[in-house]
């Protein structure tokens, strides 16, 4: 159900419950449906008005709802709340979720707050605060659950259910030594089938796959979905265990890492926000910066086509074939990086491929090109004087087809191989790229094949 079709239905009762001061359909409101049905439903109303449904609830249940609301309306939220009930709420929020918020507060708030919160909470928030953005320790949580490996089953179980309440996911166990370092892991499965008087350290798996705290978060993602994690533990320099991070994270991850690369592909700065909750002027800076940079290529291809034109080397017949030219080379080169920065994406090629992807978009490219050539000359054919006007076409086709494909193929590997997001290299920039090279192939092509006068 579609969160328009969520606000037609409840909405209305809602608003009613508010009216009458219904406290008891307020409290059963939040507590019956789920969280995030109920985050949906809230984000139609003004945040004051929101805060106040949320008050007939506990503070568990509060920040149940509260991961489900969009991070721009949680701050719009947190500016209602009183600073005790906000440290309540806070508290008992994940520890991934709460430094999100607070990394969107101003500095001035989140001050004030710190020493409302326990001593551990605070330090808990300082350390995952100090990693990089975009780093394992900026999206892990340090809810895990760990054991010692000289206990017995038994032991372990007992143990299991005084941490559960607390922690985020109990189905790996991680084991640890005195100072915290990694040794192993069972998971719950295997603990419960176990026999109660056998140690842990006989049954744990050594062989553990972790990501270092400093590791980019899109690697880390991507290990959890290729080894079909539920979680993955976080280590340091020194293989301590410092948090995990869980599969629901990593999916947010790879869903922000693709809307971004999608964003670059049409020439568009990343959005931090959903396009409705980002301001007008963050669109207009986003989108602005990236549409100069675009007419600015344009006037390199307009100049280029005055210089050619001053020089004798263009004629009118040509003009009527120009947009062709263009749009067959920026075309065929959007396609190129288009497949090219998704199989960089997803890890299926590297820089080491770049021979191979230069050889094959070579071959694919002549091709391809061969094919419009001969259709684009036939087609103009109808519409010269001359036949060799129409081999100009044709010939000027082919050229920029296998030169855009190439081109539009490699530059995401060349960027990738500097160090360089390939999505920078956007479908537009190609496009732009292909135009300087297609006005150049075109005139030359032209006057070499033009009969002396």
């Amino acid at each position: 159900m579609e969160r328009s079709m969520f606000n037609s239905l409840l909405l209305p009762d809602l608003r009613f419950m508010l009216d009458e001061s219904d406290g008891p359909g307020l409290k059963e409101f939040c507590e019956a449906l789920h969280p995030g049905v109920a985050a949906e439903v809230l984000e139609g109303l003004d945040a004051p008005v929101a805060w106040q449904v949320l008050t007939h609830c506990e503070p568990r249940t509060q920040a149940e709802i509260f991961q489900f609301i969009s991070l721009p309306y949680q701050v719009q939220l947190v500016e209602s709340i009183d600073p005790s009930q906000l440290t309540r709420l806070i508290e008992q929020m994940s520890p991934d979720d709460r430094v999100d918020l607070l990394e969107r507060m101003d500095t001035g708030e989140v001050d004030a707050l710190m020493p409302l919160l326990a001593q551990a909470q605070r330090s808990d928030i300082r350390k995952l605060l100090s990693y990089p953005d975009d780093s394992a320790g900026s999206i892990m949580t340090t809810e895990y659950a760990s054991l010692p490996a000289d206990i017995t089953v038994a032991e372990a179980l007992q143990r299991l259910r005084l941490q559960a309440p607390s922690r985020e996911t109990i189905y790996y166990i991680y084991i640890t030594d005195e100072d915290r370092h990694l040794r192993g892991f069972l998971s719950l499965r295997d603990l419960i089938l176990a026999k109660p008087e056998a140690r842990l350290e006989g049954l744990m798996e050594t062989d553990v796959i972790s990501v270092r705290v400093d590791d980019d978060q899109e690697h880390v993602a991507r290990e959890i979905s290729r080894y079909d994690f539920i979680a993955i533990p976080v280590v340091d320099n020194q293989n301590r265990l410092v948090g995990i991070v869980t599969h629901d994270d990593a999916a947010d991850v790879l869903s922000e890492e693709a809307t971004e690369d999608q964003q670059r592909l049409g020439a568009v700065e990343p959005l931090e926000d959903s396009y409705l909750q980002t301001a007008l002027w963050i669109l207009v800076w986003k989108r602005g910066i990236w549409l100069v940079i675009l007419l600015g290529a344009s006037f390199l291809t307009a100049w280029i086509i005055r210089i050619f034109f001053d020089d004798g080397g263009g004629s009118l017949w040509m003009m009527k074939f120009l947009p062709l030219v263009l749009a067959s080379g920026g075309n065929a080169g959007s396609q190129s990086a288009t497949l090219i920065i998704r199989a960089l994406a997803l890890r299926e090629t590297n820089q080491g491929d770049a021979r191979h992807i230069c050889l094959r978009e070579l071959l694919l490219g002549s091709l391809l090109g061969a094919g419009l050539a001969v259709l684009s000359a036939v087609i103009a054919w109808g519409l010269v004087d001359y036949a060799w006007q129409a081999g100009v076409v044709g010939t000027t086709v082919f050229l920029v087809v296998t030169l855009g494909t190439t081109v539009g193929a490699m530059l995401p590997v060349w960027f990738k191989w500097i160090g360089v997001d390939p999505a920078l290299m956007s479908n537009p920039l190609i496009a732009a790229l292909s135009d300087m090279i297609g006005v150049i192939i075109f005139f030359n092509v032209a006057q070499l094949a033009a009969p002396p006068s």
